[in-house]
Parts: structure tokens; sequence; C-alpha cells
């Protein structure tokens, strides 16, 4: 019996992260990237929850279906954040923004639900 070599697992070079893989990735104005993606997140869960075809969440979003389409593959990318807010309000959300001080340098965006 020929006794065979084993191959040697290769290492993987891993950076650890920021918390925020649009700055990771150094794209421009990663902050607004993941609060967009936050919210559009939460624009998919409501859709789900309420078992909507996307012709019928475009109706109450006021959007053509396609862009439903890329919402729900977290495509954000021409809504403005405001606009997804107001997507949230149409599919019956109060949204709140808070103003308070920060510990660090610079403050956050973030989206609590």
């Amino acid at each position: 019996m020929k006794a065979t070599k084993r191959a040697q697992p290769s290492r993987i070079r891993s950076d650890k992260s920021s918390g925020n893989v649009f700055a990771d990735l150094g794209l421009p104005r990663p902050e607004q990237e993941l609060l967009k993606s936050r919210l559009t997140l939460q624009i998919y869960r409501l859709i789900k929850a309420r078992d909507l075809k996307q012709a019928e969440a475009g109706k109450i979003l006021g959007i053509k279906q396609p862009h439903v389409s890329a919402l729900m593959r977290n495509r954000s990318g021409s809504f403005s954040v405001e606009r997804l807010m107001e997507f949230l309000t149409a599919l019956g959300q109060d949204v709140e923004i808070r103003v308070r001080p920060t510990r660090k340098q610079h403050g956050e965006l973030s989206v609590v639900a």
C-alpha cells in the first residue's frame, strides 16, 4: 500500500473588521451606505412578514416592481435615506430620529428596530 501525502492547509489572511463592511471595502460615505443597508433590511422584513408580492409592495411604496426586486436583494443604491424612511412609513412604521451626544470623537448613524 502506497502512503499518500496530506496537503497542508493553506493559511487564509484576514483582517479585523471595523464593524462597517462598506468602510472596510474603502467605499465612499460608508456610514450612509450602512444606514441604507439597515433600512433596506427592515423594508425586506416587513414585506416578507406581510407575505406581499413585489407588485403589491410596489403599489404600497409607490415604485415599480423591478425597484422592489432590487430592494429585496439589498440593492438600495438609487434610493436616498429619506426615501427609504418614506417606504417604512408607507409600510405602517414610525421612524424616529434621535440625536444625542457621543463619547467618541465622531458620532455614528444606527438603526434600532
